[in-house]
């Protein structure tokens, strides 16, 4: 390039927690920057899309590889294949080599990793099989012959991450508690603003640099203070805890997941991660990208800024910014490569007596905090047992209050289409025999008011989805006749709110 300093940049898993946030970095930075995205469209609402390349691809998948690589001088490997079972291992050391080979081939100059900080001393075969995936992941990326960087951080502390919105719920939600024994572990945390500092930095680090490098912030604490200084900082009476040495990590992970929004499947990997210490044994990084002045960002401080952002519902990106691990992923009913099979509906229209952007404000601002207008006791029982079941429950909530993406996380569902004004369409992540959609959308009249229209669908997987279609469809009259109600009385009164003026109901 004509600019050494402009770097072509190419980030996997950009619209995940971390790489949602690298891309605005780089191109900060003065860097170009190209994003590899199974489905494109969920970075099309992105505040930077206009700024980036979008490449459709996926990295097992050598030929998209080879396109989304070309002309690229660093490639930045953000992906992971989370789970409980020995699958995640596998799919994460055929993605790490595909890429590593293609790479390679295209003459990437370097590849930047983001691992976790393995404990020091002890041997891999004791880690926990999110750490040795990790590990193994590095361990390919360095012999691929391009130079690499892999970056070792433990608990990464920002606002939405998995290991915070942990932290912050289990300091929260229980004033007085009983823990496991990995409460005493010690820990050095890290801000997500030094992470992505560090990740930026590393792209023009010389190419004889072919290493690990492990980053953490200023203070190393134990889980347990770490949630005590959370508490101090957040203005909470000292927490009381009373740790259980019987408390494995699997029954640590259904805790987790039934106290904090993190569900099960995820909160399992990070808890196992906490089971031996995972304190930074150098800090060579800074040689190539020296500490800030005043140095990394404290606990507290990190702390701070976190709760700030969501205090000001200024997060970017959330731990549930990427799909869970067994998310469907199957095309719409309604889209042309359907596979076919048994449909079930359930479809309600009425006028509303308001502006189509009165109505749409209400639509957009379902879920979380603002509820799902029908029937709370219903959605709530709902929500617990899915979390019963290892799902994700009700409270991952939403990024945004007022706005929406694809690609967001809106408590059991996904954001899987938004036409502002038009169409919000929301694929389900419950625990379910089965998929499930919900489309609410707005239809103009041709006057001063408009039509609502709702349709949910659900396709059974076996006898078992009939039955439960069947089972709960004498609720539909209830949950989704009320929601529909709600949905339109909402858009009128908003209407009449906005416009002082009565509004008639039809």
């Amino acid at each position: 390039m004509d600019d050494p300093l402009r770097l072509r940049c190419l980030v996997t898993g950009a619209t995940g927690y971390i790489g949602g946030r690298l891309v605005p970095e780089l191109l900060s930075a003065g860097h170009q920057v190209r994003c590899l995205a199974r489905t494109p469209a969920k970075v099309r609402d992105q505040p930077w899309a206009g700024q980036v390349e979008t490449v459709q691809g996926d990295v097992t998948d050598p030929a998209s590889l080879r396109s989304a690589l070309a002309g690229v001088d660093v490639a930045y490997y953000l992906v992971h294949a989370l789970g409980t079972g020995t699958s995640f291992e596998a799919t994460d050391r055929r993605a790490a080599r595909s890429f590593a080979q293609g790479a390679r081939a295209a003459g990437v100059r370097r590849i930047v990793y983001l691992g976790g900080l393995a404990p020091a001393g002890v041997p891999e075969e004791r880690l926990s099989p999110h750490l040795r995936s990790r590990a193994e992941v590095g361990r390919i990326l360095l012999a691929s012959g391009v130079p690499t960087a892999v970056l070792r951080a433990a608990v990464i502390l920002g606002s939405g991450s998995a290991s915070f919105e942990m932290l912050r719920y289990l300091t929260e939600r229980l004033p007085v508690m009983v823990t496991p024994s990995w409460v005493h572990t010690r820990i050095q945390p890290v801000a997500v603003r030094d992470v992505l500092r560090l990740l930026v930095s590393a792209a023009a680090l010389p190419a004889e640099v072919n290493r690990t490098f492990d980053i953490g912030g200023p203070d190393v604490l134990t889980y347990l203070e770490m949630m005590q200084r959370y508490a101090a900082v957040a203005g909470l009476p000292r927490r009381l805890v009373m740790p259980v040495p019987v408390l494995t990590p699997r029954l640590s992970s259904y805790w987790v997941g039934l106290v904090t929004p993190v569900p099960s499947s995820l909160a399992r990997p990070l808890v196992e991660s906490l089971r031996h210490e995972v304190v930074c044994t150098e800090h060579d990084i800074a040689r190539w990208a020296p500490d800030p002045p005043g140095g990394p960002v404290g606990f507290d401080r990190a702390v701070e800024l976190a709760l700030q952002r969501i205090q000001e519902a200024d997060v970017a990106t959330r731990w549930s910014s990427a799909s869970l691990p067994g998310a469907p992923s199957d095309p719409l009913p309604t889209d042309p490569d359907w596979a076919g099979g048994s449909l079930y509906r359930d479809q309600r229209q009425l006028p509303v007596d308001a502006a189509p952007e009165a109505l749409w404000r209400v639509i957009e601002g379902i879920g979380g905090e603002n509820g799902w207008y029908s029937f709370p006791l219903a959605w709530a029982v709902r929500g617990w047992l899915d979390r019963l079941c290892g799902g994700v429950g009700l409270r991952r909530g939403r990024r945004d209050p007022q706005r929406l993406r694809v690609g967001d996380s809106l408590d059991f569902w996904r954001v899987e289409e938004v036409e502002p004004g038009r169409l919000l369409r929301l694929r389900a992540e419950m625990r379910l025999p089965g998929l499930a959609w919900l489309e609410l959308a707005v239809e103009p009249d041709g006057g001063s008011g408009c039509h609502y229209r709702q349709r949910a669908l659900f396709h059974p997987h076996g006898l078992a989805g009939h039955a439960y279609w069947w089972s709960v469809s004498p609720f539909h009259a209830l949950v989704f006749g009320g929601m529909a109600r709600n949905i339109t009385g909402a858009a009128a009164a908003e209407q009449r709110a906005r416009s002082g003026a009565p509004v008639r109901a039809k």
